[in-house]
């Protein structure tokens, strides 16, 4: 390896430079272990664990009321985790995600229980419908993954997609968060345990703070015998006043704050957060 090469691997990229989510949830290995993620109801990866699930699905069901008139939309839904619940509490829902392997997963699963669930496979913020819903929802803090742009485009797409007086329900990572971060710089066989190609690779893991920005990455150089790649992890951290300016200049008011998508009471301390907007209907 070169010189040149080396120095490209560690050199830090703008914010959001670079958008690559496609390597995580379209590449065929990826998406079967970020599945097995998924469905590991012991850990907080993928999704969060099957206990803070149910407790999480029991509190959103009764804040916003749901029932067989209610048309909820759930972004990144994944393997069908949430949808599959709000299904069975008899309210009509449709599931966008990335990852055909997880759709596949939450199809089978709806087709067991006897569940209509509209499930679409897409890139969600290229997602389009002729159908209003009442709350949208985004969890796991998915936002944060977002670049500015993408975070507006998304924000515009919910207002256009709620019904009038409609919420959206999500949870983002904290300034708590960025600050117990550290930038570092690794070098690994096989990293995490063969996540990134069933393969033989080595792996050159880079982490990165933006202070300004409030931004970190997790820039992963991924090199096997035949190609090399490389992944960019970007997590946005927010604050209660930047989350607020930023959803409130899009159309939205902030309704409340909990300290997590189970309706738990703020927590300033905490490492994420997550918010009830309610779609103002007179915004131009």
């Amino acid at each position: 390896m070169t010189f040149d090469e080396i120095k490209e691997i560690n050199t830090r990229p703008k914010p959001f430079e670079f958008y690559t989510a496609d390597e995580l949830w379209t590449n065929e290995h990826t998406a079967k272990v970020m599945l097995e993620y998924h469905l590991n109801e012991a850990v907080d990866i993928s999704s969060r664990k099957k206990t803070f699930i149910e407790r999480s699905v029991k509190w959103i069901t009764a804040y916003f009321h749901v029932n067989e008139k209610t048309s909820i939309a759930d972004f990144g839904c994944g393997p069908g985790l949430y949808t599959t619940i709000f299904a069975q509490k008899g309210a009509k829902v449709t599931g966008i995600d990335f990852s055909k392997n997880s759709l596949n997963y939450a199809q089978r699963i709806a087709e067991q229980n006897n569940l209509k669930i509209n499930y679409v496979n897409t890139n969600y913020l290229t997602f389009e419908s002729t159908e209003k819903f009442d709350f949208i929802t985004i969890i796991m803090c998915d936002f944060c993954a977002l670049s500015p742009e993408q975070r507006k485009t998304l924000l515009q797409k919910f207002f256009s997609l709620l019904k009038p007086n409609g919420y959206i329900l999500l949870d983002v990572y904290s300034i708590n968060s960025f600050d117990q971060k550290t930038e570092s710089a690794i070098y690994e066989r096989n990293h995490l345990n063969n996540f990134w190609s069933p393969e033989e690779y080595y792996c050159f893991a880079n982490s990165f703070k933006y202070e300004n920005e409030k931004v970190s990455l997790d820039k992963y150089t991924i090199i096997e015998k035949n190609r090399k790649r490389v992944v960019y992890n970007w997590l946005q951290h927010f604050s209660k006043e930047s989350l607020k300016n930023e959803i409130e200049n899009n159309g939205f008011v902030i309704k409340e704050y909990f300290a997590n998508v189970a309706g738990d009471i703020f927590d300033p301390d905490s490492f994420e957060f997550a918010v009830v907007a309610k779609k103002q209907n007179d915004f131009t």
